[in-house]
């Protein structure tokens, strides 16, 4: 269902073209700010699912209308228009999981299980070098890898928040940026009371501020929290009126030490402290529900975001996707961290969520690519509770698409477009991005970034992390 906001806006809108007063002499037509076209246009809305020789028409920031190429340029004039001649457009990608910065952690630790990695590899290497030049330069690099590759909004859980909004901001991306919560010493927090502070205090500073930043609040995990700190962690997003992102049911370990200390599961916990009542959740992994609680997080709305590469680089399982589907459960895909992955890839995500369920269930019809690149787009806005706005082009929604280069001879031929999409696309194909109405990326050019000086940025604080790892 539409939010009352988003009614209101189509209304404007309706009002607004019928009201609008030509520009130049002879041309009836309604001004926009931009017209994105495409020999095929995408839009993941069941009532015209594809639309040959398509076309978005966008003003601020929103798409108003949606149509045959012809019936937009006859109904519509544009500051802006970009051409869909060899191009299929369609929404942009939605990543439901990372820690942006860990870029510059990328390939310090591989080939270890999750309890390792993270107590002997990844916190004492954020304690000792994650810093907000450090946090800038690696969501500065983060952005740059997932703009080219079409990704349009993403949910992040790290440190120094403020710096991570700010990059965001100038970048032109669109994020949930959600401060880290744990209760131990952290690169920007001495513990749990500071920890959530400092995280309110963001909140409340961001929230309303820009549309493309949206502040969330994100406790780590229930095995570095306890279900008193994450009762309160989940009171205070819901007096903010801000989500909640968590690592969720995520591996054996965190199943095991759970256990240990409660007779009790992750899940479990959080049904039993009404975590899942109050702010929308999106919980990333959920690699090890149990049926029952697949239904709890059905019933409680909770997103569950599948991060395929990095479940299986840390052999943390498999997650239960085609159940929680089949359940109801609101199902997004993540590439975690590039400390874990290592890209930031949503198009080998995609593809590895059908294969790997697929091999899983020997069964070939298993999350076929329509369903896949759904995940990937209008689900993965109702994983993170973004529905109304993101995931489809449709009237009213944000302006936040990609337009995908068929000019690869690896789309020779073509018989379905989104299969092609999911079993042969990558990053490399995408040609032009836009967020919030705005082009970002243009003929594969990014246009927000200064990528010479991001490089140099980069390699001298990969020389710093390196002398420092050889001097111990």
């Amino acid at each position: 269902m539409r939010t009352i906001k988003t009614i209101v806006f189509i209304l404007s809108a309706l009002l607004a073209q019928a009201c609008a007063s030509n520009a130049s002499p002879g041309d009836s037509r309604l001004q926009v700010d931009l017209i994105m076209a495409g020999d095929t246009v995408i839009t993941m809305d069941d009532a015209q699912p594809l639309i040959e020789q398509g076309a978005v028409a966008i003003k601020d920031g929103m798409i108003v209308a949606v149509d045959s190429a012809d019936r937009i340029d006859a109904t519509y004039r544009a500051a802006e228009r970009v051409a869909g001649d060899g191009r299929v457009l369609m929404p942009g990608l939605i990543n439901g999981h990372g820690h942006a910065a860990m870029t510059v952690l990328r390939g310090l630790a591989d080939d270890l299980e999750l309890f390792q990695w993270l107590n002997d590899y990844m916190f004492p290497a954020e304690r000792q070098f994650t810093d907000a030049e450090f946090v800038r330069i690696g969501t500065e690099l983060a952005c740059w890898e997932m703009m080219r590759g079409g990704t349009t909004t993403f949910v992040d859980m790290y440190y120094y928040p403020d710096t991570v909004a700010k990059v965001v901001e100038s970048c032109g991306l669109r994020a949930l940026v959600g401060p880290t919560i744990i209760d131990h010493k952290s690169p920007d927090a001495n513990g749990f009371d500071q920890g959530l502070a400092q995280a309110s205090d963001f909140v409340r500073r961001w929230k309303g501020k820009n549309n493309r930043v949206i502040p969330i609040l994100a406790p780590h995990a229930i095995y570095t929290l306890s279900p008193e700190q994450m009762t309160i962690i989940g009171q205070r997003a819901e007096e903010l009126g801000v989500a909640i992102s968590v690592h969720l049911a995520e591996s054996p370990f965190e199943i095991d030490i759970v256990r240990e200390r409660y007779d009790d599961t992750p899940i479990n916990i959080y049904e039993s402290i009404d975590f899942f009542s109050g702010s929308h959740v999106i919980g990333a992994h959920v690699v090890w529900p149990t049926d029952k609680e697949i239904e709890i997080l059905a019933r409680r709305g909770v997103g569950a975001i599948h991060c395929p590469t990095s479940n299986m680089k840390i052999s943390s399982g498999v997650s239960p996707v085609p159940k929680m589907l089949a359940a109801g459960v609101k199902v997004g895909i993540g590439t975690d961290g590039p400390a874990s992955n290592n890209d930031i890839d949503m198009w080998e995500e995609m593809r590895l969520v059908s294969f790997l369920h697929k091999a899983d269930t020997l069964d070939p019809k298993v999350l076929p690519a329509q369903q896949v690149l759904r995940m990937a787009t209008l689900g993965g806005a109702e994983a993170i509770g973004l529905a109304d706005e993101l995931g489809a082009l449709t009237v009213g929604r944000r302006a936040d698409m990609i337009q995908i280069d068929w000019s690869d001879p690896h789309f020779l031929p073509t018989y379905d477009v989104v299969s092609q999409l999911i079993y042969v696309a990558d990053e490399q194909d995408v040609s032009t991005v836009v967020v919030d109405g705005t082009v970002i990326m243009r003929d594969k050019k990014i246009l927000t970034i200064d990528q010479d000086r991001l490089r140099k940025e980069v390699g001298v604080l990969n020389a710093k992390i390196k002398a420092a790892l050889v001097d111990k």
